[in-house]
């Protein structure tokens, strides 16, 4: 059995009816391990040297109103290794609680604050989850997913674990929350082996928020005059167009336009017929393919 040395935040966000969490560890794939989350239920962390149980069984107690101090002494109290487990719990109503056994590894332990939790061990010291709660506490002006992330890296910028990085993840669900609202899993990405995996964690979060965001009616641009003529540069660049052909938005262009946006994944944020495009897309195209 090896200890699954860790940093974690659970949390629920009332506004966004959302429950997730974040986790680093300099420990291999620490998403496949720790995280667990049900809209309407709650969500779990489940560390050093993890009892995964803790992570369904919980969720079906919380699920059946049990609280998630109620839920996490229970579990607790049938674990004959108790004393080698720290999980974080939040309910279904935000409700939080956390638990550090007495032969965790040092620094281990956590605190609960309002509508989340924190926890780690083998941390370079409490200043770790400190940090993660201050950093979680005043970033409300954030989405829930950025506020997760922000927490994790805080407590990377106060030491983290001890031993070094490796790993990251982060699990946020909320009622139909996923891909084309048929399941809960609103944000769920995971840094399995990198150098830096925080920081690659929050690209995925941006990458994220490009792909799946939406853009105001202010912040759409007109498939015209400089931006068309960009876009025509980029489809002639890629061999969707002849490179004699101009920029004026004809049938080959509409056409180049669409198998550039399908091959990028960009449907969803330009609207083919009223000739507009939201501007995140348009600038991550541009980036992409003419300033390198």
């Amino acid at each position: 059995m090896k200890r699954i040395a860790t940093f974690s935040i659970v949390a629920y966000d009332k506004d966004e009816n959302a429950w997730g969490i974040a986790v680093a560890s300099k420990f291999p794939a620490v998403g496949a391990v720790v995280p667990w989350a049900r809209a309407g239920e709650g969500a779990v962390a489940t560390q050093s040297y993890a009892n995964t149980t803790y992570g369904p069984v919980g969720l079906e107690l919380m699920a059946s109103g049990v609280s998630a101090e109620e839920a996490l002494t229970q579990l607790v109290n049938e674990d004959e290794d108790k004393k080698l487990r720290q999980a974080g719990f939040v309910d279904a109503n935000g409700n939080a609680a956390t638990f550090t056994g007495e032969d965790c590894m040092e620094w281990a332990g956590g605190l609960v604050g309002d509508g989340f939790c924190v926890q780690g061990n083998i941390l370079t010291g409490p200043e770790v989850i400190e940090q993660m709660a201050d950093a979680y506490r005043n970033s409300d002006q954030l989405e829930f997913p950025e506020r997760l992330v922000k927490a994790l890296s805080a407590g990377d910028q106060a030491g983290g674990d001890r031993r070094g990085r490796q790993s990251a993840a982060i699990l946020v669900v909320k009622p139909e929350g996923g891909y084309a609202g048929f399941n809960d899993r609103w944000v769920d990405y995971r840094v399995d082996d990198h150098e830096s995996p925080i920081p690659r964690l929050a690209d995925l979060l941006d990458l994220h928020r490009l792909y799946f965001g939406e853009s105001g009616t202010e912040d759409r641009l007109e498939i015209k005059g400089e931006t068309a003529q960009k876009l025509n540069e980029i489809m002639m660049r890629l061999g969707y167009l002849p490179k004699d052909l101009s920029a004026t938005p004809d049938e080959n262009f509409q056409a180049a336009l669409r198998k550039l946006i399908g091959n990028e994944n960009f449907e969803d944020r330009t609207d083919f017929e009223s000739g507009l495009i939201d501007r995140p897309v348009y600038e991550y195209l541009i980036k992409k393919y003419c300033e390198r």
